[in-house]
């Protein structure tokens, strides 16, 4: 019944279009990782440099969900889905056209790849508004799955790289960002009855709210790992273990896809059994499992076995963040997906930068990841003392369907 009832609500094709934009958006804005054994070889680039690199798109993106936030809400999401891959479309094409010749090329491209990751701040909405509370979790799950975008950066960059060179893998990537592109216009719709446009104060306002810093808080542990080891495991796996760049790209492909595939279950367990208790879960295992990465494991399995679990809880705590936020949020869904995305994108910034500054002062990664892991840490502790108040006002049984 609860299959038949999701499938009766909303609009099937622009929940089609919002993963398919979301997918082909994500493998772009992550594709300097997956590359950057390639790039930083042929830059001559040190280990901090390569945590930049693969970092600034992550960086870009968290500033720019903001701004596609807020146009979602003047110019409906898919107008602004429009706008934002059309500037990718145009930065990939002249980055083919005229080649990346120096670092501080590769960080303007990675500037305006983070528009690419900005379409969080889009495909979310444009899903969202069309289904009810009960069903918010499989909707955002579905839509946010885009993020297995990631696994195709990782799987095919460094493979092609190796075969056509570096800078030719930004033409390939336009082949399927067109097509997406068309399909995006043909069946994307906006629900109708959207919420009215705000001012930027009235934005603003939402900052007073302390849930909305909580909920940015525990996304920027849960996306900001997912995105962080998205962009990162290339370079960590070739320099920690020796593997190619190929090899230690189906390494990531692997850690990215288990991340990816699990993040609609994660929303639709959360759906089941309480977003509350699912993220609590899923922070344990994901503050155990860097821990244990921080060791240092002896072999490039055990590491990548390591990394899956985190993945995994990373991808599901991601799907049931966005199961709570929409519930708390209803009516400004469009402004809080912006900030709670810019918060993933600046935990991400700081697990990717933070792992080659770690690398480069101390010759390990420990540091890193243990940093990281204390945030997981900090994350639970808060979530335990916000979950009774939450469940006893906005998240009441008798105000909402959904379970909190």
């Amino acid at each position: 019944m609860d299959k038949k009832s999701f499938l009766k609500a909303g609009h099937a094709p622009t929940l089609l279009a919002a993963f398919l934009y979301f997918d082909l958006a994500f493998m772009v804005w992550v594709m300097l990782g997956p590359l950057g054994v390639q790039i930083s070889h042929d830059l001559h680039l040190d280990a901090v440099q390569k945590g930049l690199m693969v970092a600034t798109p992550v960086l870009a993106g968290a500033v720019w969900r903001v701004v596609l936030g807020i146009l979602v809400d003047h110019l409906q999401a898919r107008m602004t889905g429009i706008i934002g891959q059309v500037v990718v479309l145009g930065a990939l094409s002249v980055a083919w056209w005229l080649g990346i010749h120096s670092y501080e090329q590769v960080l303007i491209l990675g500037i305006f790849l983070g528009v690419a990751g900005a379409s969080f701040a889009v495909a979310l909405p444009l899903a969202s508004r069309w289904y009810p509370p009960e069903h918010q979790g499989k909707a955002l799950g579905i839509a946010g799955a885009g993020n297995s975008g990631t696994v195709f950066a990782a799987l095919f960059a460094p493979s092609l790289a190796a075969v056509y060179g570096w800078n030719q893998v930004f033409g390939f990537a336009l082949i399927p960002l067109f097509v997406v592109f068309v399909l995006f216009l043909f069946l994307a719709k906006d629900a109708p009855n959207p919420p009215e446009p705000k001012s930027l104060a009235e934005y603003l306002l939402v900052l007073r709210d302390k849930d909305s810093w909580w909920f940015m808080f525990f996304y920027s542990v849960t996306f900001g790992g997912f995105v962080g080891l998205a962009s990162s495991l290339t370079i960590y796996f070739n320099s920690q273990y020796g593997l190619d760049a190929r090899m230690a790209g189906f390494f990531t492909a692997g850690c990215v896809f288990a991340g990816s595939l699990v993040r609609p279950m994660g929303g639709a367990l959360a759906d089941r059994y309480g977003g509350i208790r699912m993220l609590g879960v899923m922070y344990v295992v994901a503050l155990s499992s860097l821990a244990v990465a921080g060791f240092g494991l002896p072999q490039a399995w055990m590491a990548l076995i390591i990394f899956v679990l985190a993945m995994l809880a990373f991808g599901m705590g991601n799907g049931a963040v966005f199961q709570l936020v929409p519930q708390r949020f209803r009516k400004e869904i469009g402004v809080m997906t912006g900030l709670v995305g810019m918060a993933g994108g600046v935990g991400g910034f700081y697990l990717a930068s933070s792992l080659g500054y770690s690398k480069q002062v101390t010759g390990s990664y420990t540091w890193g990841f243990y940093v990281f892991a204390l945030l997981a840490l900090l994350a639970l502790a808060g979530l335990n003392g916000v979950k009774t108040r939450w469940r006893t006002t906005w998240g009441a049984a008798h105000l909402t369907n959904a379970r909190i």
